[in-house]
């Protein structure tokens, strides 16, 4: 058991990490490739990745009603369509802002989930610790909020837009994909994200300036493969191992990282906001586990499958 819940911590600190310098990856990425037909090749390069490691490993993909119903809805809902919104609104809209917006996520995720799964899985630990993480997320941010927001507005509600439909897509696959391998479920949509988003690339923008320079290239290899064959398999693997909610904090925490690898990349500022923000989504994040902290504490089973 101790050793199960090593390995699920571990797994949860490696997602919050790579989700986390991925920001710095699709930075890298863009200074010489326009972002849709970035996004459409870093998820051809990785479901490529995945068909590899698929034969390598000698996993079949399911093709049951559920499943193929699974890898549509996760292919356009989970992956082009949301993908696509926050690449085309991140023009637009400033990152620190954009970073609230999609703070969303868990509350939708709460939302979603009270009414799709165990209502057992909310408790008002796991409330609080969601509302804590957003304050802190707001608070890191709250330099960002200047300007006249007409400017972006319609980027805004796409990243919110994004966010929700993401949340719904988790607690999806968390009702239904339970027999579902983390490799196969992401293959078929991977893929076709990839290939609608290439397809819309060339329709829609100016690739005549694309250049695949070195930078470029080991973006694209990085997000596909650790951005997002690693990211996904593990997060589709722990979905199926601790709370959702517990899950969806992550998107509280990848900012910070974001935030820390910028100011070693990038030289960019940290301050006492920043500090205090990340207090305060640590502090969310510990609230939301502490049911579970005090049941292991009295030696009481902890049921992860929300």
């Amino acid at each position: 058991m101790k050793t199960a819940g090593l390995k699920i911590a571990l797994v949860y600190a490696l997602l919050c990490f790579i989700w986390g310098s991925t920001w710095l990856a699709i930075r890298i990425g863009l200074e010489s490739m326009p972002p849709i037909y970035s996004a459409g090749m870093r998820f051809t390069v990785a479901s490529i990745f995945i068909f590899i490691l698929m034969q390598f490993r000698g996993i079949k993909l399911q093709k049951d009603k559920i499943s193929i119903r699974l890898y549509l809805v996760m292919g356009f809902f989970s992956f082009v369509i949301p993908f696509g919104l926050v690449y085309w609104a991140e023009q637009f809209v400033p990152s620190g802002l954009a970073s609230v917006l999609f703070a969303v996520y868990p509350f939708f995720v709460v939302i979603f989930s009270y009414f799709s799964i165990s209502k057992d899985s909310i408790d008002i630990y796991k409330i609080i610790g969601v509302i804590l993480g957003f304050g802190g997320i707001v608070t890191i941010f709250s330099d960002s909020f200047g300007g006249n927001i007409t400017d972006y507005l319609l980027g805004m509600i796409a990243i919110v837009i994004s966010g929700i439909m993401q949340a719904e897509i988790a607690v999806l696959i968390k009702k239904y994909g339970h027999h579902l391998n983390p490799l196969s479920m992401n293959f078929i949509p991977m893929l076709i994200a990839g290939i609608s988003m290439l397809v819309i690339g060339l329709m829609l923008e100016n690739i005549t300036t694309f250049s695949l320079k070195l930078n470029a290239a080991i973006s694209i290899l990085y997000l596909g493969f650790f951005g997002s064959v690693v990211t996904f398999t593990s997060y589709y693997w722990l979905l199926k191992r601790i709370n959702i909610v517990i899950l969806a904090l992550i998107a509280f925490i990848t900012p910070i990282v974001a935030l820390i690898l910028g100011y070693f990349f990038y030289n960019e500022d940290l301050s006492m906001r920043h500090f205090i923000g990340s207090l305060l989504v640590l502090i969310g994040l510990l609230s939301a586990n502490f049911g579970n902290l005090m049941k292991l504490r009295r030696g009481v089973a902890v049921k992860t499958d929300g």
